[in-house]
């Protein structure tokens, strides 16, 4: 069947098209500046909210929060915090030192005194965690408490739900502040409807749109994404495997290839970002990681073959759309690695970069599925990078591959026909088969 030929039905055949102007909202919406993993963040985002309508540092606090909280926060180091890990450092951090209007950035700007405070606050004030059983994978609630003499004098509640800066709830002194309906099924229903999203129109609009509408944010993402690499490259952080395949590279023990030198570069990215470098990233589908791997590898090809930067905007504009509209189909968080949905798309961006017929990039992006579909996310931490780096290394096989007429047939396991029934088959594989899996990952870390 002609992959292209199928989609275009489709589309006549009355599903509706996405827009220019939807697929931009969409990105602006998810392409956004963070400092630190996303997941520690949200709690410290959520905490300074709670903070700032308590109106004072409370002396109890219970965090309740969903299974994937607990994985995404255990191991991963938070920024600013001078090597502190944990939920109840994430959620100090946003109440001694966050800013919540800076979003994501929420603790971009600490103080050696206030580092201090966050020490002091942790010493003297228990934390609660509270495993919350929800549907809801990515579930935070604050309950901050003013006590005196064993007596409540104010209480502050806020919840957040499926996005990590969407508050759908809060609750002071028993009134009702904001309650923001959001179902519990449907994690984008905050934000653009992202069910318009189809590889076919990702691309259609990545080869016609006009550059200067992208080239700010995707400047952007190279500008930031990039030097968070170097200092992956040129720091001590996590196992440094970015750094490792670099050294490779100049010893000899690896070619020194455009493969190489992307795997290079995005994996020690992560290197940095898991350790708690301070540096912001540009996300991808609410995920720093996602949005090191959705674009690095591109950075890295178009630099080692010379390819312009408008070429690697509109490869840039496509990885991301794609991995968007991928990860849509995973969900927020799962069992389901993330950088599998951006490595999906790198591959199909690299056959972009070609100028490879639609038919090439939807097969592309499909090899990379079938490839890499069993690796499981268990967790926040150094093996994300390793991870990046063996995703990044099947974005290229998966591309070549591809380009020279191999690929994966429909029928081969979880791959079919069409792309977007692949990406069906995919979302199914994460929500449903891979549901037991994350409960048990989660039993895991919570109990070793």
């Amino acid at each position: 069947m002609n992959i292209q030929n199928d989609l275009n039905n489709k589309t006549m055949d009355g599903s509706i098209a996405v827009s220019e102007e939807d697929i931009l909202t969409i990105l602006r919406e998810e392409v956004v500046p963070a400092e630190g993993c996303t997941e520690p963040i949200a709690l410290a985002y959520a905490a300074a909210k709670a903070k700032d309508i308590l109106g004072d540092v409370p002396n109890q606090v219970d965090v309740h929060v969903s299974g994937n909280m607990i994985k995404n926060v255990k191991s991963v180091v938070i920024p600013n915090s001078g090597g502190l890990v944990g939920i109840p450092a994430a959620v100090a951090m946003g109440l001694i030192a966050g800013r919540a209007e800076k979003e994501l950035m929420v603790i971009s700007q600490v103080t050696d005194k206030q580092r201090e405070a966050v020490r002091d606050f942790m010493e003297q004030t228990k934390i609660h965690l509270l495993h919350e059983q929800t549907e809801a994978k990515l579930y935070v609630r604050i309950v901050l408490r003013q006590v005196v003499s064993d007596e409540v004098v104010h209480c502050v509640s806020v919840e957040l739900k499926h996005l990590h800066t969407n508050i759908t709830e809060i609750i002071k002194d028993g009134h009702e502040v904001l309650k923001r309906p959001c179902n519990d099924a449907d994690f984008n229903s905050p934000l653009t409807d992202r069910e318009k999203l189809s590889i076919w129109e990702i691309y259609q609009v990545a080869k016609s749109i006009d550059i200067s509408k992208i080239s700010s944010l995707f400047n952007d993402v190279i500008e930031k994404n990039q030097k968070i690499a170097q200092e992956g490259l040129d720091g001590r952080y996590g196992i440094n495997i970015g750094q490792l395949i670099q050294q490779n590279m100049e010893s000899g023990f690896y070619g020194k290839d455009a493969r190489n030198v992307a795997a290079s570069l995005a994996s020690a990215a992560s290197d940095a970002r898991m350790s708690g470098c301070p540096l912001p990233v540009m996300t991808t589908s609410g995920s720093g990681n996602q949005g090191l791997a959705a674009s690095l590898p591109l950075i890295a090809y178009a630099q080692f073959m010379d390819i312009s930067r408008d070429e690697l905007i509109r490869a840039l504009f496509f990885s991301h759309a794609a991995t968007v509209h991928i990860k849509t189909n995973v969900g927020r968080l799962s069992a389901y690695c993330g950088v599998i949905c951006a490595s999906a798309a790198v591959s199909g961006a690299l056959c972009f970069l070609k100028n490879e017929p639609f038919e090439t990039i939807a097969h592309a992006i499909m090899n990379t599925l079938g490839d890499l579909s069993g690796i499981i996310c268990d967790g926040a931490k150094a093996s994300c990078a390793m991870k990046i780096a063996t995703s990044t290394y099947a974005a290229f096989d998966a591309a070549i591959l591809a380009m020279r007429g191999r690929y994966l047939m429909g029928g081969d396991g979880i791959i079919a026909t069409d792309i977007e029934d692949t990406l069906r088959n995919i979302g199914s594989l994460s929500q449903e088969g891979m549901k037991i899996t994350d409960d048990v990952i989660i039993d895991i870390m919570i109990n070793k």
